[in-house]
């Protein structure tokens, strides 16, 4: 178990937080706050505690001057002050006389945040190569480290691990806790039956999950394009469809491994062009036709996920079931998400990436237990890795 903010006393320390506000932007408006959102409940504790508190996040890539200008916090501190209803001081540099002066100067129950983190990364990409001097530095600011940031818990960076190696009150914040909580459960303690949705466009990008799952969940349920290339794997035509012919073997291997544990849709609907308007139809598995791609699955396989699913205990889903951009094929995506918002007493959670953003968009978010806020790292965790943003914090 790992120690969190409420282990620690922050009354009257400077509380440096790694919060994750990497939030989609368009020309310098905010268009999703739910990262803000979602950090609220650390923030609010630090200052309920009579903390002075100093937020810090990285937003976008920074490679040149110009992604600097588009890629300022200040948007969102100006967004955060709203939602916190008090000030938010901005220091527009990370790191320097002015934010120094600015922290010193800084009373309890104040909140200050300063500039992009990756701002750093401009001069020989010193945060994101964790560069041992601006760890340092950033530590040198405060007195104790809450790191709230999962989305970049499977990066080792100087924002995270750099700053946790030089201070010795080193927690998780809130979001962190609930990750380590969910998906860390889900992988290493799960309430059986354990089931898990993966889907998505390539195989190769969900080996290791797959193979860490393989030994871990009951049934993996296979769906997106990454079914094609299972297809293959059993002879099947697949037409036009996305199909990682690489890795054609690999799939034989596990769908020979997994002994009947790997659920594979059973019908697909194919079109003849990647397109929202695409004429369609609803073929067997084995049936896609030479001038056909898979774009979603179809009917039949999704009575029969519902069927399998009725059981769960806890479930993990990971990957869109189809073209889910295009309304028409976005079926399979919206009924998962449906069977899986009606299991009255299974553990739900989605890690992250586009079934998260298919579960907002369809109005679903509130019925799962846990959506991920952190694609890449969620996608780690599953893969049973050791991510360095939560390993470098403080046991219990």
């Amino acid at each position: 178990m790992k120690k969190t903010i409420r282990d620690i006393e922050l009354n009257g320390k400077k509380v440096l937080i790694r919060v994750d506000f990497n939030v989609p932007m368009s020309d310098g408006v905010i268009t999703d706050d739910n990262r803000i959102v979602q950090a609220l409940p650390t923030i609010q504790y630090a200052i309920e505690h009579n903390a002075k508190v100093i937020l810090f996040s990285h937003l976008g890539r920074v490679k040149s001057e110009e992604d600097k200008e588009k890629n300022s916090l200040r948007p969102i501190a100006q967004r955060l002050s709203k939602l916190l209803n008090q000030e938010v001081k901005f220091i527009p540099q990370t790191r320097g006389e002015e934010l120094e002066k600015a922290i010193k100067n800084l009373k309890e129950k104040e909140v200050l945040m300063f500039e992009n983190t990756r701002f750093e990364d401009l001069d020989g990409k010193k945060e994101s190569k964790n560069d041992p001097e601006l760890g340092a530095y950033w530590a040198s600011l405060g007195d104790v480290f809450v790191n709230d940031a999962f989305g970049t818990a499977h990066r080792n960076h100087a924002s995270n691990v750099g700053i946790a190696s030089h201070m010795n009150d080193v927690v998780a914040g809130f979001l962190i806790e609930k990750e380590i909580k969910f998906i860390g459960g889900a992988v290493d303690n799960p309430e059986r039956p354990f089931y898990a949705i993966l889907g998505g466009a390539k195989v190769s990008d969900k080996i290791s999950v797959i193979e860490n799952l393989l030994n871990k969940a009951d049934k993996i349920f296979i769906c997106g394009a990454m079914a094609y290339t299972f297809y293959k794997a059993l002879g099947y035509n697949v037409g036009t469809s996305k199909c990682e012919d690489d890795f054609v073997d690999f799939a034989k291997g596990l769908l020979d491994k997994a002994k009947g544990k790997l659920i594979l849709p059973v019908d697909n609907v194919v079109a003849k062009e990647f397109a929202e308007d695409a004429e369609s139809k609803v073929v067997n598995a084995d049936e896609i036709p030479n001038d056909m791609m898979g774009m979603d699955i179809g009917p039949k396989t999704i009575e029969l996920f519902r069927k399998e699913l009725q059981d769960a205990k806890t479930v993990v889903w990971n990957g869109p079931a189809g073209v889910f951009e295009f309304d028409k094929f976005a079926t399979g995506t919206n009924e998962i998400c449906k069977m899986l918002s009606e299991l009255d007493n299974a553990v739900t959670i989605i890690g992250g990436g586009d079934s998260a953003a298919a579960a907002k968009k369809l109005g679903f978010e509130d019925k799962f237990t846990h959506i991920s806020t952190g694609g890449g790292a969620s996608l780690e965790y599953l893969e049973g890795k050791t991510l360095p943003g939560i390993e470098c914090l403080n046991d219990k």
